[in-house]
């Protein structure tokens, strides 16, 4: 009996200690098998590797239910719920992993570059060290498809839009003021440095609906995360000093940069097609300063810009040249955090405020705005899984202008804009990703709500290429030249359709792009300019439609990167006090940019060259009977630059502009009263110079006594 009760408990454990057989093939979502797949049972060392023909098999103790984990590079780990009895011959299917390299990402409309960008046509080395780009950031985004060269004016024009039509934001928060303060026919520049910036997204239509009021474009600078090491930047120029410092601590960062610009010597030197009474002077400034903490970073970036100059201009009406004296201060400051918290959830919120002053003599007529900006954003973001990420968020603007014209006659306005907006991203797989969103907004000083829905796709058709395409409506309070005049107005509105198509191997990328942009609600008003007595209604419209193209190559040639673009647009507008439905005077149908940098390694050297082509720009001609049927000349400029490492981290840099010194022609004023012959007198609006010359030294003094300051070229 003993022994018997002795075999019966034997047999129970050996029965409790049984080894179960699982057993199975692993596939893709093509039914092609997985080799190397890792599976096993989880919470044991139980498991397997797949064959050539995605086959595994393995014993386990584990018996009733259990999870079976099966995991592979670049697809998702799938866990799947067995009974350890009876898993045999079973087929597992794994989806590929979205947040491979690799994987699909939405671009139509959009150029990227910087640090943490996934497609990258552009790298940040590449926005400032473009020939005739003479470090301003706008100028070397005007060498890319989809904008146009105005050159008597020096902002983004993009795909038909006037430059009020594209917007600026740093690290998320909205530039009221972007540019310096300018007069007519004398092109200003962007008010940032590339200096403390890492990324840089430009989007020529169709972007996310977490930005808004802008009907064309917008332009997004990312501020360094964080600083590499303590360095030291000065800079000697023909046109004036720089001086900027960085200070790294544990987890945190300051970076200081400033500059004065006179051009006092420079006009002295070379002769200049204007009358200067004091040429431009400005003195300059911004800084960063980044904290990291355990789950976030937070930054707080200031800048400042206070500027002057005084000329006499010629006005085709008056008999004697006009004195503009123009002082402008501006003041802007950005604070924005950073973090995550929770099962996977982000949030980011920040404020901006702007302030910007003109003060302007025009002959004995003194005029004197202020303009008070802020920005109030918040954002929430939620990864709902590998496949799904939700944004949604708010925003609030604050506009307060008010202007004196000879402390008689006062205008200005205060207006309030709050947005809220929600966006989803979706990966159907690796290869197929969609982008669908809305955004609403509440403008208070004109009484009106919209509503504008943003959708984009992108889909991959082989390792290299792939298509995308975007669909949005757009819309934007109207400017500030009529806002300040009168509250009757609607929002003007656009609509985007836009396919695109990419290629990146390598060092080179091909983006061809087709749209449409259909324009309604654009601001009309019956007098020769905008003013108080003006009738302004919304009845205006328009269309752009074209073809960008856009290839860059560094890789055929040794040493050697360039690329090409050119731009094909077609259209019209009747708006502002036009007469008819015809193209602006700032479109040229063809532009075509061909920009090369190649480094000498016997001479230390970067040399570049820039090539800019535009077609004939339209104007209006009196002494026709056409509205708008006159053509400028075609307009050409090609540019150097030589960059000579005297060491490391010493730089001489030469760049003259025009080299060719083709006589461009941007359009022409003319006479508002006939002549004795019963003609329209005109003078042509020209370039301020032939040819723009700049010498400058530049000097990197920092730890690692390797940096330069060639980027900022």
């Amino acid at each position: 009996m003993k022994t018997l009760y002795t075999l019966t408990l034997l047999f129970i454990a050996f029965i409790s200690n049984a080894q179960q057989i699982i057993s199975g093939t692993i596939v893709d979502e093509k039914s092609k098998p997985v080799v190397g797949a890792n599976v096993f049972i989880d919470g044991t060392y139980d498991g397997a590797s797949s064959d050539e023909k995605g086959n595994f098999t393995f014993q386990t103790s584990a018996s009733g239910n259990q999870i079976l984990v099966i995991s592979f590079l670049t697809f998702e780990t799938l866990k799947v719920a067995i009974d350890a009895s009876n898993c045999k011959d079973k087929t597992f299917k794994l989806k590929e992993s979205v947040n491979t390299l690799d994987a699909v990402v939405v671009t139509a409309g959009t150029f990227s570059a910087g640090e943490k960008s996934r497609v990258s046509v552009l790298k940040p080395l590449d926005i400032v060290t473009t020939a005739g780009s003479a470090g301003n950031i706008i100028a070397a985004l005007q060498t890319l498809p989809g904008t146009q060269n105005v050159g008597e004016d020096g902002r983004l024009f993009v795909r038909g839009g006037e430059a009020d039509e594209t917007q600026t934001f740093v690290d998320g928060i909205r530039v009221a003021q972007p540019y310096g303060a300018s007069t007519n026919n004398l092109p200003t520049r962007g008010r940032f440095s590339p200096f403390l910036f890492s990324g840089i997204s430009f989007s020529t239509g169709g972007y996310s609906a977490e930005y808004g009021e802008a009907l064309s474009s917008v332009l997004l600078l990312n501020t360094q995360d964080e600083a590499t090491q303590n360095k030291t930047d000065i800079s000697f120029m023909t046109v004036g000093l720089g001086l900027s410092n960085t200070q790294k601590w544990n987890k945190s960062s300051l970076s200081v940069n400033t500059a004065y610009i006179d051009l006092a010597a420079y006009q002295a030197a070379i002769p200049q097609n204007v009358d200067w009474n004091k040429p431009f002077q400005s003195l300059s400034g911004e800084s960063v300063y980044r904290y990291n903490f355990a789950n976030g970073i937070f930054k707080f970036y200031a800048a400042f810009d206070a500027s002057r100059f005084d000329l006499n201009q010629e006005d085709i009406n008056q008999p004697n040249k006009v004195r503009i004296n123009l002082r402008n201060n501006n003041f802007y400051l950005n604070s924005s955090y950073k973090g995550n918290f929770g099962m996977n959830w982000q949030i980011f919120t920040g404020l901006s405020y702007g302030y910007g002053q003109n003060k302007i003599a025009i002959d004995a007529n003194d005029i004197s705005n202020a303009e008070h900006a802020s920005h109030l954003k918040f954002k929430l973001t939620k990864k709902l899984s590998d496949r799904i990420k939700l944004n949604f968020g708010s925003d609030y603007f604050i506009t307060k202008f008010d202007e004196n014209y000879n402390t008689t006659f006062k205008s200005g306005y205060n207006a309030g804009i709050a947005a809220i907006y929600t966006e989803a991203d979706i990966f159907f797989s690796k290869n197929f990703a969609a982008k669908v969103g809305v955004r609403a907004s509440n403008n208070n000083y004109i009484r009106e709500n919209s509503l504008s829905p943003r959708a984009s796709i992108a889909y991959k058709i082989s390792k290299n290429s792939q298509f995308s395409f975007a669909y949005g409506t757009f819309e934007q309070a109207p400017k500030q030249d009529y806002l300040k005049y009168s509250d009757d107005f609607k929002t003007e509105k656009a609509a985007h359709y836009i396919l695109n198509y990419q290629y990146v191997k390598n060092s080179t990328t091909l983006r061809a792009e087709v749209y449409f942009k259909g324009y309604s609600d654009l601001v009309k008003y019956d007098t020769p300019s905008a003013q108080f007595n003006s009738q302004y209604s919304n009845n205006g419209k328009g269309y752009a439609k074209g073809l960008d193209l856009f290839w860059r190559d560094g890789n055929s040639i040794k040493n050697l990167e360039y690329w090409i673009s050119y731009s094909y647009i077609d259209t019209q507008r009747d708006y502002k006090n036009f007469t008819a439905e015809v193209t602006p005077s700032f479109v040229s149908n063809h532009s075509l940019s061909l920009v090369t940098k190649y480094w000498i390694s016997d001479w230390k050297s970067q040399v570049g060259f820039t090539q800019q082509f535009s077609s004939g720009r339209p104007y209006n001609d009196p002494n026709q009977t056409a509205f708008m049927n006159g053509t400028t000349r075609t307009y050409s400029n090609l540019s150097f630059n030589w960059a000579y490492l005297l060491s490391q981290q010493k730089i001489l840099y030469f760049s003259v502009s025009n080299v060719l010194a083709t006589e461009n022609i941007f359009g022409y004023q003319y006479a508002t009263t006939q002549n004795a012959s019963g003609m329209y007198d005109r003078r042509a609006i020209t370039p301020t110079a032939d040819r723009f010359f700049f010498v400058g030294f530049f000097w990197t003094i920092s730890d690692n006594k390797k940096d330069n300051q060639l980027k900022n070229l």
